[in-house]
């Protein structure tokens, strides 16, 4: 699991992203309204926050102003990770009028959707915070093909921590996987295989825990079980090793979290830090 000390995505992704999005909006034929203003007329516009929340996407906005005109300047006040009241005005943008307009949708779109995940985040990690300091907010790979690292950032922005990236990161066994393969079998080819990666194992029931906590698995992932069971279920491993982590998956929420977090759990994933996230309202206004 990755750290959020590094809370901005690669570089890489940001840029790469940014240009699918722009030839998404403009081609083949450009901005077509945008070309009505003169390009002599130049502006300055302020990026607000018209909710409370918490910001990311920075590197989004700059790239997107960017790629559509290198002469655009933006002044920010607010970086990622930071908490905004309603108004706040979160970056000065100076440049050529036409060039802001073309910019401006895909600009707040990745803002928006990506402070979203981080306000959602946020909540979240105080709410887990409160009862359980230990307990940690994961997100999941359920994210948006193509958007993952920049969502992964944004859920480190809001507090949380990142679960593996991709398939080729570590080893996760989950219930199909085990039509296939015994926990124990799967847990002893992956260690042999990828040593030093994470083996982690998906069990239904405390009994499928056990035997993961047994066989030497590095994280145990209950799957839908409720608090108590989750409760039960940490208490069952605990007895085996205090070794392995343990996570909880499935559903949770708002409400849910800080009641796995009572339970004693390591890890708390969220899918819906990025599948189920509102976008915060951001926009542009002349200054």
């Amino acid at each position: 699991m990755q750290h959020r000390h590094d809370i901005d995505p690669p570089l890489v992704a940001v840029k790469d992203a940014v240009e699918r999005a722009l030839a998404e909006d403009l081609l083949p034929l450009g901005d077509l309204t945008a070309s009505l203003v003169d390009p002599s007329v130049n502006a300055s516009v302020r990026l607000v926050a018209r909710e409370e929340g918490v910001v990311a996407g920075r590197l989004c906005a700059i790239e997107t102003f960017f790629q559509i005109d290198a002469s655009v300047k933006m002044n920010w006040h607010v970086h990622d990770g930071s908490a905004v009241a309603k108004d706040t005005v979160i970056a000065h943008i100076e440049g050529p009028l036409r060039s802001i307009l073309t910019a401006e949708r895909t600009a707040l779109n990745f803002y928006g959707h990506l402070s979203g995940v981080a306000t959602k985040t946020a909540r979240i990690v105080s709410l887990v915070a409160a009862v359980n300091p230990n307990t940690r907010v994961i997100d999941t790979r359920k994210t948006i093909p193509g958007l993952r690292s920049l969502q992964k950032a944004a859920v480190r922005a809001g507090g949380g921590y990142n679960h593996r990236g991709n398939l080729s990161e570590a080893v996760l066994v989950k219930d199909n996987h085990l039509g296939g393969i015994s926990i124990h079998e799967a847990i002893a080819r992956g260690k042999t295989r990828w040593p030093g990666r994470m083996v982690e194992v998906e069990c239904d029931t405390i009994s499928q825990a056990r035997e993961a906590a047994s066989g030497g698995a590095t994280v145990i992932m209950l799957d839908n079980m409720t608090p108590t069971e989750a409760k039960a279920a940490v208490e069952a491993v605990k007895e085996i090793s205090t070794e392995v982590l343990i996570e909880v998956s499935g559903g949770i929420n708002e409400t849910t979290a800080p009641l796995y977090a009572l339970a004693g759990v390591d890890l708390l994933s969220v899918g819906a830090l990025t599948h189920s996230v509102s976008v915060l309202d951001v926009g542009l206004d002349l200054a």
